[in-house]
């Protein structure tokens, strides 16, 4: 069975709240890109995405999607012009060779990162679905089985200005059944440990990871996990800036809680250096920016190395978390899985079905591929709608 067609839908969905909600002085981001100071990337105040469709010869589909929080038309060109042409006509069951292929496009020209990976990652997770639907399995026994059915999640930002607010918040998560929160910080040390002691004190049966967005230096890093430490919390994401590998090193070797990272790595090249430089002790790849290919092997990369897996999930619409969640199940250190509320709400627009999900976990989508039924009309029209934003 070959592939026949290969289709990109660029979506921009507003919502009554922007991602991680409104900025630190408590004014609305937008209306065009705007920076979330102290971080310093570019957010939008809607949630963007690209998807793809990928047909077979016999009509059969398979739905991917690329992380992408900010123009998505990027990628979806890297798709349409670089990516589509050599796909049609390669056999839709096989995603691993093909995923190789489309890999070496651009190779020697460094482009396994960026846009292009971006790209890549949609691809793929399209044709695992599309593999699983030609043969009737699911995307996890395609990749040998699950070993869980259940995947377990922590909620991912208190979308709150003040501490107050964010602990009240916490407490409403403890609640409906959260186990563990992340909290998306970056804001100082005094001011990140004031803000994880107001949300133990107002739950303190919860987790308490921090996320501080790449803001600190290896000193501030360092006196921010020592003060996280004495108040027993999880783990200490993205501390320092992406490209610094011997300061993470530097930091994780003397961190008294693990480092995370990985939402920033693309391949199992740039995991494989920071796994060997001891530079992070919970791997975090996002399957939008990974695909299913190289997020498994990231996987067994960080298994050699004892290192656990936490998948990285944060604007991505419902196809990114189905592959997220297949990925999960399928890794053996397994973690924990990250869950963005307001995310998954607005991703379940592009589906006739939802997925289910609780605080405590997702359920495994169950059917073949994704076990996601995609509502094509709806990505169409909000396609259309998106391009008159």
């Amino acid at each position: 069975m070959l592939i026949r067609d290969i289709e990109t839908f660029v979506l921009k969905l507003r919502s009554d709240e922007a991602y991680l909600g409104a900025l630190r002085d408590g004014s609305a981001i937008g209306p065009a890109y705007t920076v979330r100071e102290p971080w310093r990337s570019l957010y939008s105040d809607r949630f963007e995405a690209l998807l793809v469709k990928v047909t077979a010869e016999d009509g059969t589909t398979g739905w991917g999607e690329a992380l992408a929080p900010v123009a998505p038309e990027v990628p979806a060109a890297v798709v349409d012009l670089l990516l589509a042409p050599v796909l049609r006509g390669m056999d839709a069951t096989r995603p691993r060779p093909a995923w190789s292929r489309l890999r070496d496009l651009m190779r020697e020209r460094g482009h396994l990162v960026g846009h292009q990976a971006d790209a890549l990652a949609a691809v793929d997770i399209a044709l695992w679905d599309l593999a699983g639907r030609l043969t009737g399995r699911s995307v996890a026994d395609l990749l040998g089985g699950a070993f869980r059915d259940h995947v377990p999640v922590y909620v991912s930002g208190l979308p709150r200005t003040k501490d107050d607010e964010r602990a009240a918040l916490a407490a409403d998560w403890v609640a409906r059944g959260a186990t563990g929160v992340k909290l998306h910080l970056g804001h100082g040390v005094e001011a990140d440990l004031a803000t994880v002691d107001a949300v133990r004190t107002a739950a303190p049966s919860l987790r308490v990871a921090v996320d501080a967005h790449w803001v600190y230096s290896v000193t501030d890093a360092g006196r921010l996990a020592a003060g996280l430490a004495e108040r027993g919390a999880w783990f200490l994401e993205a501390p320092l800036a992406p490209e610094d590998l011997i300061g993470h090193t530097e930091l994780t070797r003397t961190s008294p809680v693990p480092v995370a990272v990985g939402e920033a790595l693309r391949n199992r090249y740039e995991f494989g250096q920071w796994l060997d430089a001891r530079a992070l002790r919970i791997a975090q790849p996002d399957v939008g920016r990974t695909g299913i290919t190289e997020a498994m092997a990231i996987a067994e990369l960080a298994a050699a190395r004892h290192v656990p897996v936490a998948p990285h999930h944060s604007t991505g619409l419902a196809i990114a978390l189905a592959a997220g969640l297949h990925v999960s199940a399928a890794v053996e250190s397994l973690e924990v899985f990250e869950y963005q509320p307001k995310s998954t709400d607005v991703g379940q627009r592009i589906l006739r079905h939802p997925i289910a999900f609780g605080p405590g976990g997702f359920p495994l989508p169950a059917g073949p591929g994704l076990g996601i039924d995609v509502d094509e009309e709806t990505v169409r029209t909000l396609a259309e709608e998106s391009r008159t934003v």
